[in-house]
């Protein structure tokens, strides 16, 4: 049994990853400041006697004993990351700053949950991890991606002058249960506008690519890591490969939903990148993982949980 610390772990990705290690049999130290989080997804965990719940924003010093640390805090949509983006950029690197020295003075292995959103709009398609990326350094979205590389930056500083054991992946869209209804990402969007049989918004003419990867199959992947070799540093990607525009997403999601909701089309918001595709074949060979779970299972699924709370 490990005691585990996960920051941001009544999020979305947080709360499969709390339920993931405690199915384990670790102890979990979930702690979050409540922000994009919800008691709602922890709630069946909530009497388990291995289970903490700790209220705490990562961007003040937290003193604690674990064996792993997870660094998953911070609002990952862009409605919620924009609502205040000095506190964005904030949870980033004070954050990182704050877990990397606790995982100094523990001496123990710490994961950083880094982002495809560190490519920026990208010019290079699909993206290995070499890719340097493409940020806008003052745009809108620039609080989320370049307080991410900096967080990159900053667990790989500690690498080299602390020998600090670090892993580091990039998520790329992910879905699932636990999505919050209004975070403004567009599979929870299009999932509730079709339910509620509103309009179905597309930004810009619906060719604009994602590649989205099952909540579960994610969590796999981010827990292969913490537990790869010593020394595997990443940076990984861990994403879904297979990719889909936006206007074949409304309309699988029309047509799963049986919804009688039209498509429309609005401006596309600055700095909003055109292709998102992880090549995965470091996460192939180092990991031997993959995902499993395709599109049409995982929005069914996706969508049951939506009925249940809209």
């Amino acid at each position: 049994m490990k005691r585990i610390l996960i920051t941001g772990g009544a999020g979305f990705l947080g709360s499969h990853l709390s339920k993931r290690l405690l199915e384990e049999g670790n102890e979990i130290l979930c702690v979050d400041n409540f922000y994009t989080g919800s008691r709602k997804n922890i709630y069946e965990l909530l009497d388990h006697k291995n289970f903490e719940l700790l209220r705490h924003d990562i961007t003040h010093p937290l003193f604690v004993e674990v064996d792993q640390i997870y660094n998953l805090a911070c609002p990952a949509s862009p409605i919620h990351y924009q609502f205040d983006p000095v506190q964005t950029t904030k949870t980033s690197v004070i954050g990182a700053i704050n877990m990397l020295g606790l995982a100094k003075r523990l001496k123990v292995p710490i994961l950083q949950a880094s982002t495809s959103e560190v490519y920026g709009d990208p010019e290079v398609h699909p993206q290995p991890e070499s890719y340097r990326g493409n940020v806008n350094p003052i745009g809108p979205r620039a609080c989320y991606d370049e307080g991410k590389r900096c967080a990159e930056t900053l667990f790989f500083d500690y690498y080299r002058q602390h020998k600090l054991e670090i892993k580091v992946i990039r998520i790329f869209n992910t879905y699932g249960p636990n999505m919050n209804p209004h975070d403004g990402r567009v599979v929870s969007n299009f999932i509730v506008q079709a339910l509620k049989g509103k309009d179905i918004t597309i930004y810009g003419d619906g060719k604009q690519t994602r590649s989205f990867c099952y909540a579960t199959d994610l969590i796999d992947g981010m827990v292969k890591m913490m537990n790869s070799k010593s020394g595997f540093t990443g940076p990984v990607n861990i994403g879904n490969p297979t990719e889909f525009t936006m206007l074949k997403l409304a309309q699988q999601i029309i047509k799963l939903t049986g919804s009688k909701s039209k498509i429309v089309f609005e401006a596309l918001p600055e700095d909003d990148p055109m292709q998102r595709k992880p090549v995965i074949d470091l996460a192939k060979n180092k990991l031997n993982w993959t995902p499993t779970i395709e599109l049409e299972p995982g929005l069914i699924k996706t969508i049951e949980y939506f009925k249940k709370i809209v």
